[in-house]
């Protein structure tokens, strides 16, 4: 649907659905707010409110002109809120310029598509609308409007999964690489940073897509390599962008974290877009903004939390992944199936990528600095940190490693009440096992995990699938006992 975003997401702003009548962005936009934990303000209920009549009435006793005033005000007020909230105008709402204006300068706008048949069945069954009398007339006003919402929406939606989506600025489509120009926002030039075995594979394709746009193409180290110190410093420094560029993260988690991580410190700031290529990256590490490279002492010790414009996720390219790499992206999958209460991992690639896009947005627009249920993200991953760090990286691989925290965090949740058939579970799809790093080395680097309060390191557990608990503290008899038993005897 051609469209010309303003916005590319909702992180701070007001959300705004608008459409044509009986599109339901009532239900909708009560959903969505529910679900960000954003204030809900319906424009016509709150009209009705206030005049203590209902808008058939209004239109009846006071005319549409008149009731077009008072919805042109009860907007504007709903605007100005400084809390981001999400907002459902009426049908002709967009009609008024000044509301066109306001929407621009202070919401990300979200077309409710509807088709017109289905739209007449609803609002004739209901009896209640005062330009829905007669259904010629009714079909020549959607066809009328129809254009004014396109044009002024940043994104559209069809249900409340492409709600959450579209507000956090996630595109999940087969053959969105093709489209990477099209997905790009904004009219710099972008810069494209891959890493080697990605661009091999696809970044010929990358680059003609990106063709008119692209100023320079860069390659990192497969793997953590690619995040160190020395990696992210030379990137930097052949960076040719200026701070209306952007940045395209093309590849795994690696290449997502430093290309973020680089557009959130180049110039003091640019924009960036993640194209996560991996399992891992599309499930995951290319979605929420969180940024950074590793140190000797810790993983993803130095980053930013530093939202992409847009992440374009082409399931596609799952398929060409190698057997060891999508066990790579499974462990995440399953961390996400696990805190989301679904069996995410058992679903056809699109449906999967979405679902886990869908739940990791829901939390990370409610809380995208990590100041409390975000943390919810980190099942498993204290233990899986430390035993990398103990590795140096090397192995156990991320994947691995995760795998292996969600089991030490399966069965400590396990003593505390939960069904053990879901370690069963785990084990079965992940098969991990105890990797040979040294225990102390593990030991220390958990007390240097991001998540360490007062020296005292917290974990997340669960009291059953879709039910995380977090900031949780145990006893250092029952960490070292719990993070032991991942480490196989040298």
């Amino acid at each position: 649907m051609p469209m010309s975003p303003r916005l590319t997401h909702a992180l701070e702003s007001h959300i705004a659905l608008v459409g044509f009548m009986g599109a339901g962005k009532t239900m909708l936009g009560s959903d969505l707010a529910l679900a960000l934990g954003r204030t809900f303000v319906d424009v016509d209920a709150e009209i009705e409110r206030e005049a203590g009549t209902s808008i058939t009435d209004i239109f009846g006793s006071r005319g549409e002109s008149e009731f077009r005033v008072l919805e042109e005000r009860r907007i504007r007020e709903a605007l100005a809120t400084c809390e981001p909230a999400v907002i459902a105008l009426g049908g002709g709402a967009l009609g008024a310029a000044a509301t066109r204006k306001a929407l621009s300068e202070r919401a990300f706008t979200i077309l409710v598509e509807v088709d017109v048949e289905k739209a007449w069945r609803r609002v004739a069954s209901a009896g209640d609308r005062p330009l829905a009398r007669d259904v010629a007339a009714f079909r020549r006003l959607f066809e009328e409007r129809l254009p004014v919402y396109r044009d002024c929406a940043d994104a559209a939606c069809s249900d409340l999964e492409s709600a959450i989506l579209a507000a956090g600025g996630v595109e999940v489509a087969p053959g969105a690489l093709a489209r990477l120009s099209e997905l790009t926002p904004g009219e710099g030039k972008a810069g494209l940073v891959m890493d080697e075995n990605v661009a091999r594979l696809y970044g010929a394709a990358a680059e003609k897509a990106l063709a008119g746009r692209l100023i320079s193409a860069h390659e990192l180290a497969a793997g953590e390599e690619a995040k160190s110190f020395a990696s992210f410093q030379r990137l930097l420094e052949e960076l040719p962008l200026e701070r209306g560029d952007l940045i395209v993260a093309l590849g795994g988690g690696c290449t997502t974290d430093v290309g973020g991580f680089a557009a959130a410190t180049y110039m003091r700031g640019i924009g960036w877009l993640s194209a996560p290529t991996t399992l891992v990256g599309q499930v995951d590490a290319g979605i929420g903004g969180k940024t950074a490279i590793n140190t000797r002492s810790g993983k993803n010790l130095v980053g930013a939390f530093h939202w992409p414009l847009r992440v374009v996720a082409d399931p596609d390219l799952l398929a060409t992944l190698p057997e060891k790499e999508r066990r790579e992206g499974m462990a995440e999958l399953v961390k996400t199936g696990l805190l989301a209460g679904k069996s995410l991992w058992e679903l056809p690639d699109a449906e999967m990528v979405r679902g886990c896009a869908v739940h990791k947005l829901t939390i990370c627009l409610r809380d995208p600095n990590e100041k409390s249920e975000r943390a919810t993200l980190n099942l498993g991953h204290t233990f899986a940190h430390a035993l990398e760090v103990a590795g140096a990286y090397g192995s156990p691989t991320h994947g691995e490693a995760v795998a292996l925290g969600l089991v030490a965090a399966l069965r400590l949740s396990i003593e505390r009440g939960l069904d053990p058939v879901w370690l069963d579970e785990v084990e079965k799809v992940l098969a991990p096992r105890p990797v040979a790093v040294d225990r102390d080395l593990a030991w220390a680097a958990l007390f240097r995990d991001k998540k360490v309060v007062g020296g005292t390191p917290k974990f997340v557990l669960l009291e059953a699938p879709g039910k995380p608990v977090w900031g949780v503290e145990l006893s250092e008899d029952e960490v070292r006992r719990t993070l032991d038993a991942l480490i196989a005897d040298s």
